[in-house]
């Protein structure tokens, strides 16, 4: 059965727009996305790039060819910004109109706008770059861990692919002559598969958006809100599972010495400032470190168990820059920080977080700012 291009592209116009719609809705929803708006424009403009060459002889070719093909490529261009703007980079207007730029001065020379591969290997070589560089941009950021993002990424590119291959295809098979010279099966084709493509694309990104959401949420449910490290939930879990492994590891319990007189005499603004600062030197120290606050002023780092000098080091180290921080705002302020150490290799957290407690209150009982390691517990 021959499916008719006219047809298809009246389809894909309906699809299109009903996707761009499907975007501004969900921008609607969730405002801090601006990726959704871009993306939804970009559907719209490629919905009325559709429809031109839909009426491709009942138009001037003007509208048909030129304007057209224009509002496909900057849909591409679009759709290529909001993956740059889901990525968290600023819009760059000139990359993302330069393809329908270059499209409408090449359109001006007759020569170009009289032969008709030219024109089909120019608008593929452009929407084929648009849809590489989105794929691109969108593996860049395999960082953040999103399931759709490599699934996304390789439709775009497959779609790439496809423009790609509309290059030597308009070089080996060149058009007929005809009052509509889209009316060949490998076209009538690709429209069928960007319809397909399109489909996809939309889910993928949506896919994207939710997936982003949703990580965020467990992130902040398991996160301190004021000094970005994990909740007491979420340290004590990951704890857990490492202690359930077997793995030897080794519990650091800090608290900050007088942390009470450092709100009561500079305020909670101050103290605040000083539990931010106190994970921000915790984590410099020890970037392999799990660090989760337990309430409070008081702190617990999990560590590889690399012996039991090298642990106590490690938290002297913590313990002594403390210590050494200044403020010259405030010259009169004085920070210490005590610490209880424990190691084990499996067993319960809760025994191990006991031993690393009895531990930091031998050293507040000791005179404070200072480290103090439980003993190994006795063999049964």
């Amino acid at each position: 059965m021959q499916l008719d291009i006219t047809t298809l592209l009246i389809v894909t116009f309906v699809l299109t727009v009903m996707v761009g719609i499907l975007f501004l809705f969900a921008w609607r929803q969730q405002r801090e996305t601006p990726a959704l708006l871009i993306w939804g424009l970009a559907h719209l403009l490629g919905a009325l790039g559709s429809a031109g060459l839909a009426l491709r002889g009942l138009i001037p070719d003007s509208l048909s060819i030129v304007l057209a093909n224009a509002a496909i490529l900057t849909g591409y261009g679009l759709i290529w910004s909001g993956v740059e703007a889901f990525e968290g980079r600023r819009f760059r207007p000139l990359l993302a109109f330069g393809g329908a730029l270059v499209w409408l001065a090449l359109c001006c020379l007759p020569a170009f706008y009289a032969a008709i591969g030219a024109r089909v290997v120019v608008a593929s070589a452009l929407a084929a770059a648009y849809c590489t560089a989105s794929a691109l941009a969108l593996r860049a950021g395999r960082a953040e861990p999103l399931p759709s993002r490599t699934v996304t990424a390789l439709v775009l590119a497959a779609y790439a692919a496809c423009y790609a291959l509309r290059i030597p295809a308009a070089v080996l098979v060149p058009f007929r002559e005809t009052r509509n010279p889209l009316q060949s099966g490998w076209v009538t084709g690709l429209c069928f598969a960007a319809m397909l493509f399109t489909l996809a694309i939309a889910f993928g990104f949506i896919a994207l958006v939710k997936e982003r959401a949703e990580h965020r949420q467990r992130i902040a449910a398991s996160t301190d809100g004021l000094t970005g490290v994990a909740n007491r939930r979420a340290f004590v879990a990951e704890a857990e599972a490492r202690l359930a492994r077997g793995e030897p590891v080794a519990l650091l319990l800090f608290d900050l010495d007088h942390f009470k007189a450092v709100n009561d005499t500079h305020g909670h603004a101050v103290g605040d400032a000083v539990l931010v600062a106190f994970c921000a030197l915790a984590r410099a120290l020890m970037p392999e470190a799990v660090i989760g606050r337990l309430g409070g002023e008081e702190f617990a780092c999990l560590i590889a168990d690399d012996g039991p000098a090298a642990v106590l080091a490690r938290a002297e180290r913590v313990r002594g820059a403390f210590a050494a921080v200044a403020l010259p705002e405030l010259p009169e302020l004085r920070l210490a920080v005590s610490a209880g150490v424990a190691r084990a290799a499996g067993g319960a957290f809760d025994t191990l977080m006991r031993r690393a407690d009895n531990a930091l209150y031998a050293a507040k009982r000791a005179g404070r700012d200072r480290v103090v390691a439980a003993p190994l517990p006795r063999a049964a």
